[in-house]
């Protein structure tokens, strides 16, 4: 192993700059600014913000119309509850599938997720 000594006798490193600068320096500084705050601050205490999980093709699809009629006759909460068991019951099927085909685990995920996304390009999840 070769170490290389400098003009002062200290062993030679490729780093260069000191720990203080770039952790408490200007660079902190412009880190802190540049990071989105997750939590408001709300009446005392603090809230996290609702992650934005929104479909991409929402709207779109041969069967979103008939989607967006079905959860504004049936209601929000008992369209959803209907969605989730739909969804369940569909991720039984490519299971019992998967079994009968002998296909393992990572396979049977794979078909999960095809179906999600084409549940999402059909207009299902509108």
């Amino acid at each position: 192993m070769a170490t290389s000594l400098s003009a002062t006798g200290c062993v030679g490193s490729s780093f260069y700059g000191s720990w203080g600068t770039s952790i408490v320096g200007e660079d902190y500084t412009m880190l802190a600014k540049s990071v989105p705050s997750q939590v408001r601050m709300g009446k005392g205490k603090p809230t996290r913000l609702q992650p934005m999980m929104k479909n991409v093709n929402e709207g779109k699809g041969i069967f979103a119309p008939l989607v967006v009629i079905t959860r504004n006759i049936v209601g929000k909460k008992r369209f959803n509850q209907l969605r989730g068991k739909a969804i369940a019951l569909h991720s039984q099927v490519i299971t019992e599938f998967c079994k009968s085909i002998g296909a393992d685990g990572k396979q049977r995920q794979g078909l999960i997720r095809l179906a999600k996304k084409n549940g999402e390009w059909l207009g299902f999840l509108a």
